[in-house]
């Protein structure tokens, strides 16, 4: 097997100019680029505050219902296992219609849920059966909206800004769904749940709003006589696609094991950090904002340590900080050392995102955006739940510091993989791409 990238890219990935664009789309974009990404950014930015506020939220709230760390981490499930059940068919969507009317659907569709949660809380009727019926409505819609609007960024960014443009929908995730996200949501859960979903209603709400302002048709141009290929058709496609690229597949599997141990880690510390560790609820909003801090230094440090160490090494050591966010709580429930891990998480995961989707927009074709992106967060977001589960039930059978343990190890997995896939000449023509 040969580390040569041009042997494993080159029958697949046509250069970025040669790719069927909307042009009439494409050409709004590029008229009015400062003003989409604007849009787009304010977007991210309020539509993962109200995020954070209900991830965080809604297993507080699930803590005042039941002890059971099992029935907990079952929020978190409801919220992430759409992904693993609708990212497929989502992405055939996101590759046939407009991308920005989808992402206007999905927010029509968060509006309503959590309308209808934040009634069942005012009226104190809420329980666990409606939250997870509703986390799993709202899982739905943000897998809609998450496909769509990641596929609208090569529309409205030229190559050589994709990196910079990541960089400030990186920060604008992490700051609102990390940080301030999680911050405000234990502050008013303290109050009281109504006020905690109330307020993701009025963000979701405000991010309909900015949506308003894109400017442009963007999707996929087809030829008028073309037939469109059967779902199952294009969904193997995209598959296919993913598969024969090594890079990208190796990639995809990286993202499966990190986004697991990041599901289990959000599934077990409302209950860990809450019970053993001594915090309330509003102090593990601030745990969780470690996190986002963390992120926040890594949307900084992106760019010089890209030039300094390289995109490779910089992908490579988010493998190692995975390890470390998950590996502290088991060992330790001293919160400076936790909350200390979590902001070396937060900056790993930034400097991942970033990169990781800088890659994908270079190496994958524009009319097939909607699909890869698609399953490469089916293997990102649909391990969410994976971990999830399986950490609560080691938790309930083991402890919570066995279950964190047993991720942390996993987490090493994918390290050798990863140095031995994306080799230095791998990143060169990713540079070259770019340039």
């Amino acid at each position: 097997m040969t580390n040569s990238p041009k042997r494993a890219e080159e029958p697949t990935v046509p250069s970025q100019q040669d790719l069927p664009a909307d042009t009439a789309g494409a050409a709004v974009a590029r008229g009015a680029s400062g003003r989409n990404t604007a849009v787009l950014v304010g977007f991210t930015a309020l539509s993962n505050l109200a995020d954070g506020v209900m991830k965080i939220a809604l297993p507080l709230v699930a803590t005042s219902l039941t002890s059971s760390p099992a029935l907990i981490s079952g929020v978190m499930l409801t919220l992430s296992l759409p992904w693993l059940l609708t990212a497929l068919h989502v992405g055939v969507l996101v590759d046939r219609y407009d991308r920005r009317k989808l992402v206007w659907a999905a927010n029509g569709i968060q509006i309503v849920v959590v309308g209808v949660l934040v009634a069942l809380a005012a009226s104190d009727a809420l329980s666990l059966p409606a939250i997870y019926v509703c986390g799993a409505v709202l899982g739905v819609a943000e897998v809609l909206a998450m496909t769509s609007a990641a596929a609208l960024v090569p529309d409205v960014v030229a190559a050589s800004g994709r990196e910079r443009v990541n960089s400030w929908v990186a920060g604008a995730e992490t700051v609102c769904q990390e940080f301030a996200g999680p911050f405000v949501g234990g502050l008013l859960v303290g109050v009281g749940a109504s006020f905690a979903l109330g307020a993701t209603f009025v963000g979701y709400t405000l991010t309909a709003v900015i949506l308003m302002f894109l400017v442009g048709r963007f999707r996929v141009a087809v030829a008028p006589d073309e037939a469109t290929p059967p779902v199952h058709a294009q969904i193997s496609e995209g598959l296919r696609f993913l598969w024969q690229q090594r890079l990208l597949r190796v990639l995809a599997l990286a993202v499966a094991v990190l986004g697991s141990c990041w599901g289990a880690w959000y599934a077990v510390m409302p209950l860990y950090a809450t019970g053993p560790m001594g915090l309330s609820a509003a102090d593990y909003g601030l745990l969780v904002g470690a996190l986002g801090v963390g992120g926040i230094l890594g949307t900084i440090v992106v760019g010089p340590f890209n030039r300094l160490f390289g995109r490779r090494w910089a992908m490579v050591c988010t493998v190692v900080l995975t390890s470390v966010l998950v590996v502290a709580p088991a060992l330790t429930t001293q919160v400076w050392v936790v909350g200390a891990a979590a902001f070396l998480g937060g900056m790993g995961g930034t400097l991942w995102t970033i990169n990781v989707r800088t890659v994908m927009q270079t190496l994958v074709p524009m009319q097939m955006m909607g699909r890869f992106g698609a399953v490469f967060r089916l293997f990102a977001f649909g391990a969410i739940p994976v971990g999830a589960g399986l950490s609560g039930l080691l938790a309930e059978w083991f402890s919570t510091p066995t279950a964190l343990a047993v991720f942390a190890v996993g987490s090493l997995v994918v390290f050798l993989p990863l140095v031995r896939v994306f080799t230095p000449e791998a990143e060169a023509d990713i540079v070259r791409r770019l340039q």
